[in-house]
C-alpha cells in the first residue's frame, strides 16, 4: 500500500510540474525575434500581444504568463 501511495504522489507531482511549466507562446510560438525581446524605445509603438496565447496561459495559471512575458514570446513578431 505504501508503494502505491508514493507512485501516486510522484504522478501528481509530474502532472503539476508539466501544467505549471507549460507556456503556450514559448512552446508553440516558434523562435523569438530580437524585436520581441527588446523593449520599444520612447516614441516607438508598443508591441502587440498574442491574445490567444495569453488566454491559453491564463487557463494553466499565472506561471506560464510570467514565463511568456519574461521570454518575450507573448508578443507578436514583426512582419518586415
Amino acid at each position: 500500500m505504501k508503494n502505491l501511495t508514493s507512485k501516486n504522489l510522484v504522478l501528481v507531482l509530474l502532472i503539476s510540474v508539466t501544467l505549471f511549466s507549460t507556456s503556450c507562446a514559448t512552446i508553440l510560438g516558434g523562435r523569438v525575434s530580437t524585436a520581441q525581446r527588446t523593449k520599444p524605445e520612447t516614441g516607438e509603438p508598443a508591441r502587440k500581444i498574442r491574445v490567444v496565447a495569453l488566454v491559453a496561459d491564463f487557463c494553466f495559471g499565472i506561471v506560464p504568463v510570467i514565463v511568456d512575458f519574461a521570454t518575450g514570446a507573448i508578443y507578436r513578431p514583426e512582419n518586415k
